[in-house]
């Protein structure tokens, strides 16, 4: 088994990396908001500054830096194998700026998922 965390770069494509690990065949994932160094650094990471009663000028004079963090358990490295491939089909390769960053690693024991593969 494997834990495959996938930090999205894009955050509009996230449907589109959603419905292509769908197509793979993965049931079920969790979405995470999540922001890196680099962007908490710049001041684009996640806003914590907000008031308590917001308006929606509040929204409009700063944009959200933020990824999403996809994670999923697997039970087969060639379903890793078909993750990246259709995650890169979506983002573009891995290996270039601004696309994102999949990480997989070993499970040793998941308990609350059962195999769909």
């Amino acid at each position: 088994m494997f834990l495959v965390l996938f930090v999205l770069h894009d955050t509009n494509k996230l449907n589109d990396v959603l419905r292509a690990w769908e197509e793979v065949g993965i049931r079920g994932a969790t979405i995470l908001p999540s922001t890196g160094l680099g962007r908490l650094r710049q001041s684009l990471g996640l806003r914590d500054d907000l008031p308590i009663m917001p308006s929606l000028r509040d929204f409009y004079h700063f944009e959200e830096g933020t990824n999403r963090t996809i994670f999923t358990i697997v039970f087969e490295e060639a379903m890793v194998d078909r993750l990246l491939e259709a995650t890169e089909r979506v983002v573009g390769p891995l290996d270039q700026p601004d696309t994102g960053l999949m990480v997989v690693l070993p499970a040793a024991r998941v308990y609350g998922v059962a195999p769909r593969e």
